[in-house]
């Protein structure tokens, strides 16, 4: 045991972006009990250390603080994650039917292979989605479900089979079953924009029982870990019931097996029941229970059923009903009088104008001072909104939808629409709270660094620029909205977000330098090591040994996370063909810059790939790092 006072860990010898005004850089830090408590030079914190310290030298590496997601549905998604073969950050529609023909090949009946978001068909230089005859080919008798964003999902003739659609099944309103010539269904499911057929289809498919389930949560979060993130808001989901669906992060929180720390919010599940569910709510649960990885961050984001203004581009903004005032205003009466805040899915401003009028109404009632509520997505907020947010004390949470959705929406308002879409530049400078997340895992990728990406260039995934220069911000403000700015979300202010002394330790070493890399190399960051209350819970290449949350095998064994794992997967796992390796390490630049990339290349592919590979990828490169 460390004495007293002594840290538990120190890092040194690394470039440390703290996002301390008063400390912004350093090159050591000193952890105990899960906090930092010295960040400075590196020999004024090794002098700190006792016997049973722990040293980790940073090799001269940038460090970060912990990247927060502000909208994750990180609870249902991992219960799922292990049964999911992720496209998201794949290039090429053949590179994503070769993953989902091996997938089909080791999945025994009665799975299914699910495909479910995180990507859109504009990233793929085919630039469209598999047709259903193409997925009939691949896989005959294998159930397969492909959703797309919350616009549409594929299903070969095997799952139309298993979920059991005739030319005799209804959609529900707002959805369509395309049919053939005969009434038979095709496999296309559409949104029109209502979800609701897309979120019951998946529900049919096949679950993973409970022992799994703990184990795929394991590895959704360590994949997330993988790209940095140390902390997220949750922000509920369909078909995710409280208290039933909370079994399995609630049996991890107690084991203290979490890697990531999880502020929850409670999202209703039943139209015209939202007020009972409130009601039961915040009577049975209070406000911020939990703890510094587990805790209850108040209600949504669905508030009430009536104002759900579903985001699907192609299809017209949806008007709201004329009950939706009176259904919001009994909820946020409700929430208000029991002091718990709220998050509201809203994706335009005339949702947003009329959700406000109903805030300033309970306001006049019962003040929402301090509340900490907040908007979501709000991808055409007004600036008169946005003077009525800040008015009531409130905030916006914005996520990169518009990264996976941006042609969508230019088709159909024009490039002028899309060029502040949502206005970050604008709500920052008029001073509303405004933070950044992902709304992962089915509208976008979990990845935090595409979203950087986009807040950056403002570019879609797909390479269109949506965003002029004029509305963009830089990287230290895009950083700050990933880190400190999320802490108001979660009412954490001053807790965590910046590496300072008194704040909780989470951190990351990305495998290259956000300030100083090419813009085109932000999205395809990952972590060498990231570390979460002074905990190492993802090392790799040379800081591999100090891994100390490896989570056991993905179950099933036939689970794609065995064979891919997540973002960016293929061409970067063990058993890819090399040339996808060297076509991923080729677009970041690594044959004109040697000595800047290839280094970060090999430490994080060392422990993945033989050394005969890297050295035969490097030499095709021209390079000599295989080397190191």
């Amino acid at each position: 045991m460390t004495q007293p006072g002594t840290p538990d860990l120190i890092l040194h010898n690394g470039r440390f972006t703290t996002l301390d005004r008063a400390k912004p850089t350093a090159s050591a830090v000193a952890i105990a009990e899960g906090r930092f408590t010295q960040v400075g030079g590196d020999r004024e914190v090794l002098a700190l250390a006792g016997p049973q310290t722990r040293r980790i030298d940073l090799g001269g590496r940038s460090v970060l603080p912990g990247l927060i997601d502000n909208h994750l549905h990180i609870i249902r998604g991992g219960l799922n994650f292990n049964l999911e073969l992720r496209w998201d950050g794949v290039h090429s529609l053949a590179d994503a039917m070769e993953m989902l023909r091996q997938q089909v090949a080791i999945t025994p009946a009665p799975q299914w292979v699910r495909v479910v978001g995180g990507f859109t068909e504009h990233q793929f230089a085919q630039k469209r989605l598999p047709t259903i005859e193409e997925l009939n080919a691949v896989a005959p008798d294998t159930p397969v479900f492909i959703l797309h964003l919350y616009d549409r999902a594929l299903l070969n003739g095997a799952a139309l089979r298993a979920v059991g659609y005739t030319k005799d099944t209804p959609a529900p309103p707002g959805s369509e079953i395309v049919r053939d010539a005969s009434g038979q269904p095709t496999g296309l499911l559409l949104a029109k924009p209502n979800a609701a057929i897309l979120y019951a289809t998946l529900a049919k498919g096949p679950r993973l029982p409970h022992e799994y389930q703990v184990n795929s949560t394991r590895h959704f979060m360590r994949e997330l870990n993988r790209l940095g993130v140390t902390g997220a808001i949750d922000a509920g989901g369909g078909f995710q019931n409280y208290p039933d669906d909370y079994a399995v992060i609630q049996e991890l929180a107690d084991a203290n097996q979490l890697t990531i720390r999880l502020a929850y919010n409670l999202f209703t599940q039943k139209p015209k029941q939202e007020k009972d569910d409130f009601l039961k709510w915040t009577a049975s649960s209070q406000y911020k229970q939990g703890t510094d990885y587990f805790r209850h961050n108040g209600a949504g984001e669905m508030l009430v059923f009536s104002a759900a203004d579903f985001e699907d581009f192609r299809q017209p903004r949806p008007d709201m009903g004329p009950e939706m005032e009176g259904d919001l205003e009994e909820v946020v009466r409700i929430l208000a009088q029991n002091r718990w805040p709220w998050r509201m899915h809203a994706t335009y401003d005339e949702t947003i104008t009329r959700a406000l009028d109903v805030f300033e109404k309970v306001n006049r009632d019962t003040p929402l001072a301090g509340l900490n509520w907040f908007f979501d997505h709000a991808e055409t907020i007004s600036e008169k909104s946005i003077e009525r947010v800040a008015a009531l004390g409130g905030g916006v949470a914005v996520q990169h939808r518009m990264a996976y959705q941006g042609e969508y929406f230019v088709e159909r308002y024009g490039p002028g629409a899309a060029e502040a879409t949502p206005p970050v530049k604008r709500m920052l400078e008029m001073g509303v709270k405004v933070s950044a997340g992902t709304d992962a895992t089915r509208v976008a990728s979990y990845n935090p660094w595409v979203s950087l990406s986009w807040l950056v260039t403002g570019k879609t995934v797909g390479g269109m620029q949506i965003t002029p220069q004029r509305n963009l911000i830089d990287r230290e403000t895009a950083l700050r909205m990933w880190t400190e700015k999320v802490t108001w979300f979660s009412n954490e202010e001053g807790k965590k977000g910046r590496i300072q002394a008194g704040q909780l330790a989470d951190l990351v070493v990305p495998d290259r330098d956000f300030f100083a890399c090419a813009e085109s190399d932000i999205a395809d960051t990952t972590s060498l090591l990231t570390i979460v209350g002074g905990r190492v819970v993802y090392g790799v290449g040379s800081f591999a040994a100090f891994d100390d949350a490896p989570p056991p095998p993905a179950m099933p064994d036939w689970s794609p996370v065995r064979r891919y794992g997540g973002y960016g997967a293929w061409g970067e796992r063990e058993g890819a063909p090399m040339q996808a390796v060297m076509r991923k390490a080729a677009a970041c630049g690594c044959a004109s810059n040697c000595n800047v990339h290839g280094h970060q290349h090999a430490a994080a592919w060392t422990s993945k790939l033989p050394v005969s590979d890297l050295k035969g990828f490097w030499g095709a490169l021209g390079c000599a790092c295989w080397a190191v």
